[in-house]
């Protein structure tokens, strides 16, 4: 998707300074030699990570950039991450709401400001839908209904089966994220435990890989602490590039980390989702382009970015970070 890096980023937020009057500034010529210099310099090599189906990510967090792996398998050929010891000391424990339903399943509130501000905003649509919805309900057959049920249930598990889904250099629910590119290769030739690790390349990987093949993409590069301080510059500062990428990620790492508070904040119909759709739909060109640029305009600001705060702030609450 061709994004900035992190540090393009943060240059370019900058405001210009003056050249110190002591320093000799690069003439055209060094300049023009520099930029052959790094046009001539060699791209990594790509083959060992087409070979093992997995990938370098670079991942920017308010505490710091790291380097961590990622892949994509079928659902049913991966054992999620155990997160039964992460959840012992989950710092967000305290500020969640938890309603027991009558099927055992939970509800959960994470943050009730950014809830009641989004509940505002869907409260508006949901009243031109009520009374319809309440009139198909009267003349429904349960039995039917029932069976239906059970019918698409059956399917949805079979197709998620076969689903492709995120997988990350993860253990016991958290995500390990390497400051540089040598520490990363030292822990996967250690043969520390990892859910990479159950993978039938993992070995190979373990095996070929040197610091210098750490060299994520630009499609595999993400900047999740530039989100909140771009949503709150207003609709008319705001990064489509940056943005749709961070919900790429947001939920790969949601999914992979079993944070279902983050996957239903992202959800189809959510207000972060029906952001995501606006952003998608403003970089197009013509009429669906000028549509989607209005319907940004119509989505808060405020609830945008305290949204995107929680979730950065759960990311970053289950991250192991390794010198």
């Amino acid at each position: 998707m061709g994004t900035r890096t992190h540090t393009e980023v943060s240059v370019a937020r900058q405001s210009p300074q003056r050249p110190d009057a002591d320093e000799p500034e690069l003439d055209d010529t060094a300049s023009t030699a520099a930029d052959e210099v790094e046009a001539d310099r060699p791209a990594a090599d790509r083959a060992l990570w087409d070979e093992v189906r997995i990938d370098p990510v670079e991942i920017a967090l308010p505490a710091g950039t790291g380097f961590t792996l990622r892949a994509y398998r079928s659902a049913r050929e991966l054992t999620p991450t155990d997160v039964a010891e992460r959840d012992q000391d989950d710092p967000f424990l305290a500020r969640r709401q938890v309603v027991e339903t009558e099927d055992d399943e939970e509800v959960v509130i994470l943050d009730e400001e950014f809830a009641a501000l989004s509940a505002e905003e869907d409260d508006e649509d949901g009243k031109s839908t009520r009374g319809k919805t309440a009139d198909a309900d009267a003349d429904a057959d349960p039995a039917e209904e029932a069976e239906e049920a059970d019918d698409e249930k059956d399917e949805d598990e079979d197709a998620a089966g076969d689903e492709e889904v995120p997988v990350f250099l993860t253990h016991k629910g958290r995500l390990l994220l390497f400051k540089t590119p040598e520490s990363l290769v030292t822990f996967i030739r250690s043969g520390a435990p990892t859910d990479l690790s159950q993978l039938d390349s993992w070995n190979e990987l373990s095996e070929r890989l040197e610091p210098a093949d750490v060299a994520p993409l630009d499609d595999d590069t993400y900047e999740l602490d530039l989100v909140v301080e771009n949503l709150r510059g207003g609709h008319d500062a705001w990064d489509p590039a940056l943005l749709i990428e961070a919900g790429e990620i947001a939920r790969d790492l949601a999914y992979a980390l079993r944070l279902p508070a983050v996957l239903d904040m992202l959800s189809a119909g959510s207000s972060l989702d029906d952001l995501d759709e606006a952003l998608r739909a403003s970089v197009n060109g013509g009429v669906g382009g000028f549509l989607g640029r209005r319907r940004l305009k119509k989505i808060g600001a405020q609830t945008a970015s305290l949204g995107w705060r929680t979730i950065v702030g759960k990311i970053s609450a289950v991250v192991d970070w390794r010198d």
